[in-house]
């Protein structure tokens, strides 16, 4: 990691804030496709010495976001998905089982709509990949992984839901207010996990940057944004909820997705039509 990378993540544990390891399936998987030597059989092995990951694998590989394949074997996934997407699916998939508290129902709320909003921005990714080049796994884990600072949050203040007023309605935690309160926000921890865990570097910068549209990034950073705010904004419809931010960036998420503004509509008529499926 680059230097201010690693001063950062010492600042956190001064503050007390401590980022989640990686856990050892991942890490052996890792060690794998870092050898070369390797073959299909070889990684289902390491994928499957963790039944949890394994099983969660199997049920996002057959949703609507991968087409409702019939997978019967690691190795078929890893065949038919492809060896890098598989890999990524399971980092996102590690993530959500090892930051959380399972005495806690605002951890379980909170992962189900991580996951729902990574399964809508997969979708959009698919069927956006020939306009915007981002692919559904690279868009899954940058779904899952985008506010993956506010359970670390959770973790460190036990009174981070309360004053954040997050107790009923987790998504879109204040900036400012957690700057406020706990000299730190959820965004830059996102990041700083990110890079721990070794993802692309613009699937980092996307979970940095997610309230916004960088215009100063390149360009697969802003789309892969872009694609993140529509399916959060999706995720609000769905939930009949309201989304002040769309308000601000609506339009420009629109454009830069090549989705024209009278076609909203009828796109998440589409796009809800596939994730309720």
């Amino acid at each position: 990691m680059p230097i201010e990378t690693e001063k950062a993540i010492k600042q956190l544990v001064i503050k007390g804030i401590k980022l989640p390891p990686q856990p050892k399936v991942l890490i052996a998987l890792d060690a794998a496709l870092s050898s070369g030597n390797y073959s299909m059989k070889t990684l289902a092995k390491v994928i499957s010495t963790d039944p949890g990951i394994t099983a969660m694998l199997f049920k996002i590989v057959g949703s609507p976001v991968f087409g409702n394949k019939k997978f019967d074997s690691l190795e078929q996934v890893l065949m038919l998905v492809g060896v890098k997407q598989t890999y990524n699916l399971v980092q996102a998939i590690c993530l959500s089982t090892h930051i959380s508290d399972s005495t806690r129902k605002s951890f379980e709320i909170f992962w189900t709509r991580s996951d729902e909003i990574a399964k809508l921005a997969a979708l959009i990714a698919g069927e956006r990949v020939s306009v915007c080049n981002i692919f559904p796994d690279q868009a899954y884990m940058a779904g899952i992984f985008h506010e993956c600072g506010v359970p670390v949050l959770m973790l460190r203040f036990p009174e981070y839901c309360s004053t954040l007023n997050l107790d009923t309605n987790l998504c879109g935690p204040s900036l400012s207010l957690e700057d406020k309160h706990f000299n730190v926000d959820h965004c830059s921890i996102g990041y700083l996990i990110a890079r721990h865990w070794k993802l692309p570097d613009f699937i980092c910068k996307s979970i940095l940057y997610h309230y916004e549209l960088p215009r100063e990034e390149p360009g697969v950073v802003r789309t892969l944004v872009a694609i993140l705010q529509l399916a959060i904004h999706f995720h609000h419809r769905i939930s009949h909820s309201e989304n002040p931010v769309w308000r601000q960036i609506g339009a420009e998420v629109l454009e830069e997705l090549g989705i024209a503004s009278d076609g909203e509509q009828a796109y998440y008529e589409e796009i809800s039509e596939h994730f309720l499926a």
